[in-house]
């Protein structure tokens, strides 16, 4: 039976894979390769925080009655979406240098947002839902 820790670092490392193909494309200047990478990217996250944010935070939270740490999450995520945001302004304006430093703040918080889910969220969730995992991850469309 899989696991939601399982599942979900797997998602995260699909993501960052196809962020660093993205950022290669940007150092190489191929602006169109970079854009649809990037559009790649930026949707896989999406989806992710999607999955989390409609299904798995509220169950995890109606099943163990502890928000703090699902509305943390749900805080970093904004903050991501904003700073993608602008990495995908700076590729559409062709601005090396910025989206080369907004991918650097954009890499230590996505490595620190993922650590906190992979450590904390995940491990957790896989005791609350013990034997309800597979349809968990169903519902999300992991399964």
């Amino acid at each position: 039976m899989p696991k939601i820790t399982d599942v979900m670092t797997h998602d995260h490392k699909r993501c960052d894979e196809i962020f660093a193909q993205a950022e290669e494309a940007v150092t190489q200047e191929d602006w169109d390769k970079a854009a649809t990478l990037f559009k790649e990217f930026e949707d896989a996250v999406e989806h992710h925080f999607i999955m989390e944010e409609t299904v798995l935070f509220p169950a995890y939270t109606q099943k163990t009655n502890l928000s703090s740490v699902t509305d943390a999450l749900m805080n970093e995520h904004m903050q991501l979406r904003i700073i993608i945001f602008e990495a995908g302004e700076n590729i559409k304006n062709k601005e090396q240098e910025q989206f080369l430093g907004q991918a650097e703040t954009l890499i230590t918080m996505l490595q620190q947002h993922n650590r906190k889910e992979e450590t904390k969220l995940y491990t957790m969730a896989d005791s609350a839902f013990r034997g309800d995992v597979d349809e968990m991850l169903t519902k999300m469309g992991m399964i």
